[in-house]
């Protein structure tokens, strides 16, 4: 049995930011959702998130997800006294407790099992990730004897210049066995500049304490301004794609892609330059995006292309085409086999399938039936000055260049709208409605000098 928990108490002042360190994005996921999403499959018996700072603000960016328990740590006084809070919501536990940081985002869920697992093996009262870094300038070093035995724990400014050759650092990652932890915790001492109560401090007292390296370094790379965000943003992306052009995507030039870890692509895609998959996009198969292309929440079917165009919050169906230079927002739906082409906007819209909307258009708060055409510069005028109103098209019904559709509205099935009409009452089936001014020819109306 494990619990776990989450320090996510802390300001985060190098970030420079009205927002809690922790709320700030990393391909698609708060940071702090990050860490949870690689406890998940641990499956913990409990999942402990300690807040502070703007505690009511991370609350509310993650009131989603019911089953976290938030404890407060009203003042911050050190990763001890974060880890004190939850002496009254643990008592009587006799399981173990893994310590994660809010701020420590790419963590995989293998280094945390294979740390759970040398923990739990060797029935050790602690055990911590360690990391061997290239350059450990500034970390304190971890020693430990040949069996991985922690001897102890020396910050920089403390070690002697033959200490400071040793690589390995402590990633601030900890599993204890809670009942040894839970004694040590109230004798913490703040005995430092600092005046903090530090989890170290308890580590080097629960008893046996073995020390577990991470095999990829990188994974414990901590959060704390926006050049390290950066930083771990191209440590995930480059995962991100590696994943995706191992199972089958293709991506050309991926130095010019990104995509967030939230988004789900089927073999056989291709992502062309300047492209950019957010949130919670999925992809199927046989589909090519881009080049120069945002596809945000969106479902895009099979065999879909997209051109230099946006599509968020939509619904695209297999073999429609989009673009160039198209933008689809606030929940399109668009059937199979459609052709939405050159600076078309959707908004709120739904296409039937085999529906063309291929030039110069917008359509806005409307449904469209089966193989709909609509011409080049038709427009559905969807708003009085106070409320939006729908505009309904019936199945094979043509609109002529230049149509002003003025909602509310319904045109039949099989209705043909003349070019350059503007069409305020509903329109029966199999009709063709003109409304427009008829044309008139005054000649000799140059002026006479």
């Amino acid at each position: 049995m494990v619990v776990v928990a989450i320090l996510a108490a802390g300001r985060g002042t190098r970030m420079k930011s009205s927002l809690p360190k922790v709320l700030h994005a990393l391909g698609g996921r708060s940071l702090v959702e990050k860490v949870l999403e690689s406890v998940e499959p641990l499956s913990p018996s409990r999942r402990m998130v300690i807040v502070g700072y703007q505690a009511q603000e991370v609350k509310a960016a993650m009131q989603l997800n019911s089953s976290l328990e938030f404890v407060e740590q009203t003042v911050q006084l050190g990763t001890g006294h974060a880890i004190q809070q939850l002496l009254p919501h643990l008592e009587g536990y006799t399981g173990d407790l893994l310590v994660l940081n809010g701020d420590v985002p790419l963590l995989r869920t293998e280094t945390l099992k294979q740390l759970l697992l040398t923990h739990q093996q060797n029935q050790n009262a602690a055990t911590i990730l360690t990391a061997q870094l290239p350059d450990p300038k500034g970390y304190g070093r971890v020693f430990c004897n040949g069996e991985h035995i922690l001897q102890q724990i020396v910050e920089e400014k403390d070690c002697t210049p033959a200490q400071r050759q040793n690589q390995r650092v402590n990633a601030g990652v900890y599993c204890f066995r809670w009942q040894d932890l839970a004694k040590v915790l109230p004798h913490l001492e703040a005995n430092n500049a600092q005046k903090e109560y530090y989890l170290t401090d308890a580590v080097t007292q629960v008893g046996l304490v073995m020390a577990v390296d991470v095999a990829d370094y990188q994974e414990i790379l901590g959060i704390n301004d926006r050049l390290q965000l950066a930083t771990a943003y191209e440590i995930l992306q480059r995962r991100i794609k590696e994943q995706w052009m191992l199972a089958g995507v293709t991506l050309i030039d991926p130095n010019s892609i990104t995509i967030d870890d939230t988004v789900e692509l089927q073999p056989d895609v291709i992502i062309e330059p300047q492209t950019h998959l957010r949130g919670k996009t999925s992809i199927k198969t046989g589909s090519r995006i881009g080049p120069g292309s945002l596809i945000e929440n969106s479902q895009l079917g099979e065999n879909v292309t997209v051109q230099y165009s946006v599509v968020t919050d939509s619904i695209v169906q297999a073999g429609t085409r989009i673009g160039p230079y198209s933008h689809l927002r606030g929940h399109v739906e668009v059937g199979s086999g459609c052709r939405v082409g050159n600076f078309v906007e959707l908004k709120n819209t739904h296409l039937g399938d085999r529906t063309n909307v291929a030039h110069l258009s917008y359509l806005g708060d409307t449904t469209a039936g089966t193989q709909v055409n609509i011409g080049a510069g038709t427009i559905t005028a969807n708003y009085d000055g106070v409320k939006k109103h729908r505009t309904k098209i019936g199945d094979r019904t043509k609109t002529g260049s230049n149509s002003v559709l003025v909602a509310p509205l319904t045109l039949g099935d099989d209705v043909y709208v003349a070019a350059g009409s503007t069409v305020t009452e509903d329109v029966p089936n199999d009709s063709l409605v003109i409304a427009r001014s008829r044309q008139v020819v005054k000649p000799g109306w140059r002026q006479k000098v």
